[in-house]
């Protein structure tokens, strides 16, 4: 698997960026414990309940170290980076940070609020991991730990395909993507061949990975097919209208588990809290998953991003923190991942077997080929304009899907307006 970074972490983004201290820069004392004599480690999470690898991670890391306990400082995922900004402004003390996305990443560590973990990182054996910490790299210098990376696969309803008499997915075209939709869908019932997510990734990041195009460059013509391939499957009732899915909230889980939806892209997250919830006995859908639909047959190329912890400058407990940092992003955390179905950082030939080994994971070879890639681009390329840039392309995306801008209109906005904020 190989990531491309386009226009990833530009050199001279980042000459203002002060000299951070190794594993310093803030208050680090680690005997400012609680009253029995145990540290406790707070961490920032989204959606704690639903997101299965914290607690797992959480209590492997206490297992391996008495003493220390971490608690969750959990967040709305839709609040998230704007919470924590705000929280990092105020002077928060919480100690781990989870660094959701590369956007706020690099806000952070521009603003001088993380921990430069440069030198500790050189002493650790990184290289099953390498090419996720690559993408942590500020001109030289390391903010973060990763620990999981996540790239984007089909889902499909085994039963919903059988059902039809449809042979099962495998590294097909976005045309043939478009029939199968329309083949798997029941209007009258309102269960759709495909669910496309609101967010703009789920056109605009995909569009811009198979076209070797970077966001950040505001030539957006290559997402004109994409748009229309959209607004094509929605006429057709192949996939539920935008309009209804933004107003109502609809969320990806529902349409996928309730069988409402015969397929559906969205990143290999979702897979170890689709295993969960199967065992909670909360859907008994039956699933797979297959490469990303592609402009055509051979190579698949999607898009992805990883996670990362990271060490609040402001933590009073930095060493403890360091334990818990290696711990996640190493081999200990990965395998605490790999068995809840969750795509870790650190990869390796054993890591693989034990993910694929997971009871309720698909196994077969189409599902193993999807898990390899050739090529996973950066969802958002990492520029001091970004988070500008990132509102523009959410907006016309918006205006696009539910009729109010042709797909060549809005292309139009988009690059206008982005000239006009990187100008």
């Amino acid at each position: 698997m190989h990531f491309l970074k386009k226009g990833l972490l530009a050199a001279t983004m980042f000459g203002t960026i002060a000299a951070l201290a190794a594993c310093g820069g803030g208050a680090t004392d680690d005997s400012a414990a609680s009253e029995d004599g145990d540290i406790k480690l707070t961490v920032t999470t989204w959606n704690y309940d639903t997101t299965p690898e914290f607690e797992k991670l959480f209590r492997a890391f206490e297992e391996a170290n008495p003493g220390i306990t971490v608690e969750p400082v959990d967040i709305a995922s839709d609040d998230y980076d704007t919470k924590l900004t705000t929280m990092l402004s105020s002077g928060d003390t919480t100690d781990i940070l989870t660094m959701k996305n590369l956007l706020s990443y690099s806000n952070y560590a521009l603003r001088d609020q993380l921990v430069d973990l440069t030198d500790h990182i050189g002493s650790l054996d990184i290289a099953p991991a390498q090419e996720s910490y690559d993408m942590y790299d500020v001109e030289g210098k390391t903010y973060a730990q990763p620990y999981r990376t996540d790239f984007w696969v089909l889902y499909y309803n085994k039963k919903m395909f059988d059902e039809a008499g449809l042979d099962y997915p495998s590294n097909i075209t976005w045309d043939e993507y478009e029939e199968l939709a329309k083949q798997l869908t029941k209007p009258d019932e309102q269960i759709y061949g495909a669910y496309q997510h609101t967010w703009r990734s789920t056109t605009q990041a995909i569009a811009a990975a198979q076209n070797g195009a970077n966001l950040i460059d505001p030539q957006y013509d290559y997402l004109e097919e994409y748009y229309d391939r959209a607004l094509r499957m929605q006429d057709d009732k192949a996939q539920m209208d935008f309009g209804t899915a933004k107003s109502t909230k609809v969320t990806y889980q529902s349409q996928f588990e309730n069988e409402k939806a015969a397929m559906m892209y969205m990143g290999t997250w979702y897979m170890g809290a689709l295993m969960t919830n199967i065992d909670d006995g909360k859907t008994d859908v039956e699933w797979g998953i297959a490469e990303m639909p592609q402009n055509g047959k051979g190579e698949v190329t999607t898009f992805g991003s990883p996670t990362a912890f990271a060490i609040n400058k402001n933590s009073k407990h930095q060493e403890a923190a360091q334990k818990f940092l290696d711990f996640c992003s190493g081999e200990e955390g990965a395998k605490v991942l790999a068995e809840v179905g969750v795509v870790p950082s650190y990869k390796t030939d054993a890591i693989d077997e034990l993910y694929f080994s997971r009871e309720g994971m698909p196994a077969d070879e189409v599902s193993k080929k999807a898990f390899n890639p050739e090529t996973v681009a950066i969802e958002f390329p990492v520029d001091e304009n970004g988070p500008a840039i990132d509102k523009i392309l959410q907006e016309e995306h918006d205006l696009i899907l539910v009729g109010d801008e042709t797909p060549k209109e809005g292309i139009a906005n988009m690059e206008k307006r982005v000239k006009s904020e990187t100008e």
